[in-house]
């Protein structure tokens, strides 16, 4: 499946995203949720590179939100801080939140397209992310791994600290 996916979505950038209402906010417009989630497969099976962003060649759980951003606006509006690969961070600053909070939508509910922070455990920093691809389901650069396709289960869900969404322009 993941190949036919691919086949129908290669070539996909910005000019191909189509705006769609954003639902409970009303007034502002969103990129539609399938084509996002459609864009974001393409990056599946891309080996998991601590701080890189390249579709194919390597990325982290940051990177692939930033390679979305640049099929989406073009250049990203400012380099991501240096940021260790491990989720241990204590007690520090809130730099994933914050960072997001100047460039995207924050959101209480989450659908497909948008931007899912986890809070990996009690007292950490929140620095993992990754895109809802479906009710139960997102993408995300695994640590050791590569880019893949889990199931949002509860486990997850337990630790959803923050969700975001991409603006329209």
């Amino acid at each position: 499946m993941r190949g036919s996916c691919r086949e129908a979505t290669e070539g996909a950038n910005a000019a191909s995203f189509q705006l769609a209402p954003s639902g409970p906010l009303g007034h502002l417009p969103r990129i539609a949720g399938e084509e996002l989630v459609a864009h974001t497969r393409l990056w599946l099976g891309t080996p998991y590179r601590h701080q890189a962003s390249t579709r194919g060649a390597g990325c982290d759980c940051l990177g692939l939100v930033r390679g979305v951003w640049r099929a989406l606006h073009g250049a990203e509006p400012e380099p991501p801080p240096p940021y260790r690969p491990d989720w241990a961070e204590t007690g520090g600053r809130e730099l994933l939140l914050e960072a997001f909070s100047r460039w995207l939508i924050p959101l209480d509910t989450p659908e497909p397209g948008d931007v899912l922070v986890f809070r990996m455990a009690p007292g950490a920093v929140a620095k993992h992310c990754a895109i809802q691809s479906g009710p139960d389901r997102m993408i995300h650069a695994y640590w050791g791994r590569a880019c893949v396709e889990s199931v949002l289960g509860r486990w997850w869900r337990e630790r959803l600290a923050a969700v975001f969404r991409f603006p329209a322009n």
